[in-house]
């Protein structure tokens, strides 16, 4: 009998230490994304891009309707309600993108805008369960205590105000809280980064712009801007500013990339720069550089060009894109907390209805924690974890709500032109 029990004991050791040294294997990974789940649950993710309410305008059956594209079920795209829960988001700056294109223009800039402010608006009605409208930092932990995902609106691209004041105040009115300065295309008073340098940055007027920003409260993002535009931002700004969706250009030779000499100065202006999850952005390595010269050899397309998407679908049938990785996001956001600082770093995703666009392993709204359990991996902190989901973003927009308190009390809205203050003609007949 002892020597039964002691062959079944050898055996149960025997199969535990083989259990054991088989799950410890997974162990770290499946440790760190519970860690990266229980994490965001408690300090909840805020995004700053999201293309929603485009791919509602142009992908939806049929296009526009927002009712008929449930976010309640799973999408075709990669955006979602359940996603997002699943994916411990806690805020959302949804974009309201229009073309920077002139066939746009001719059709007018503000109407279009309009439009899709509408139509992100409607969406955030639809769902008062989960979806909270926000208009301050204040506005975004009151819909998390809820349990809702607050959701802001972010203008992409300065081409939307038409050169009017007025109108950014309008847009300011109806709820936006950021502007991109450009988008693709230089405009008037701005440098794009893929896009000819006409103006060796900001124009006087787009100075003026950047001052009635600050004064009304609404976040100077300068994603999709040249260098010389950024740089001219930063001087200019009173508030921190944002880059929303952008990465490093020391790590992917991207013009969309930030420099390391701007993203040096952020410390001093205060501002956050949201990390981007597309692939051409963020992708690393000389295979996707030679890629790179290929196409545009052989297509003769570059980012920012009209035809510029067609000629990449043509194009990758039969030469593949070497894609990004998660861990080459994870190298982004690391290389930005290493030259900016722990203080300015966030994420903005960038999702706009394209999974194989993305970086692989980040192909929807759902995989924030994968992110975050990489890092915890790297060895990242509690602490620091929390400032990349949300302390980084909420401290820069209490900043520019502080500026805008002060300019308010000490200044009136700005009545300037472009007319007046770049000798220019009030409405373009491009951008």
């Amino acid at each position: 009998m002892t020597i039964f029990r002691l062959s079944i004991t050898k055996w149960t050791l025997i199969a535990f230490a083989g259990f054991w040294a088989a799950s410890s294997t997974a162990q770290p990974q499946d440790v760190a994304l519970e860690h990266a789940r229980a994490l965001l649950k408690q300090h909840p993710l805020i995004d700053s891009h999201n293309d929603l309410p485009a791919v509602i305008r142009e992908s939806g059956k049929p296009p526009r309707d927002v009712e008929a594209y449930d976010l309640n079920t799973r999408t075709a795209g990669d955006t979602d309600i359940p996603r997002l829960r699943e994916g411990g988001v806690g805020g959302q700056f949804w974009s309201v993108w229009i073309p920077s294109l002139p066939e746009v223009g001719k059709r007018g800039f503000a109407r279009i805008q309009l439009e899709q402010i509408d139509i992100a608006l409607r969406m955030i009605e639809r769902y008062p369960k989960d979806l909270a409208p926000a208009l301050s930092a204040d506005d975004i932990e009151r819909a998390n205590r809820e349990g809702r995902i607050a959701s802001l609106l972010g203008v992409e691209g300065g081409h939307a105000i038409e050169n009017s004041l007025g109108a950014l105040r309008d847009y300011y009115r109806l709820g936006v809280r950021y502007m991109t300065l450009t988008h693709f295309n230089t405009n008037d008073w701005a440098d794009s980064a893929t896009d000819e340098a006409r103006h060796g940055g900001l124009t006087k007027f787009g100075e003026e712009v950047v001052r009635e920003m600050n004064r009304l409260g609404m976040l100077v993002d300068i994603s999709h801007v040249s260098a010389d535009t950024m740089n001219d931002a930063l001087d200019v700004t009173e508030a921190p500013v944002i880059f929303s969706h952008s990465s490093a250009l020391a790590l992917t030779a991207s013009p969309r990339n930030v420099p390391d000499a701007v993203l040096a100065r952020m410390p001093k202006n205060g501002g956050v720069v949201m990390v981007d999850f597309i692939s051409p952005f963020s992708v690393q390595g000389p295979e996707h550089e030679r890629w790179q010269a290929e196409f545009e050899k052989a297509t003769g397309a570059k980012l920012g060009d009209p035809n510029f998407d067609k000629a990449v679908e043509a194009y990758t049938a039969s030469h593949p894109e070497p894609r990004a990785t998660l861990k080459d996001v994870a190298d982004h956001i690391e290389h930005v907390r290493d030259v900016a600082g722990i203080d300015h770093v966030g994420i903005g995703s960038d999702f706009y209805g394209d999974p194989a666009n993305m970086a692989e392993g980040l192909e929807d709204v759902s995989r924030y924690p994968y992110l975050f359990a990489e890092l915890i991996r790297r060895g990242w902190n509690d602490a620091d974890l929390e400032k990349l989901a949300r302390g980084n973003i909420l401290r820069t927009f209490r900043g520019a709500e502080q500026v805008s308190a002060r300019l308010r009390a000490s200044r009136q809205a700005s009545f300037l032109t472009i007319e007046q203050l770049d000798g220019k003609k009030e409405m373009p007949d491009k951008y």
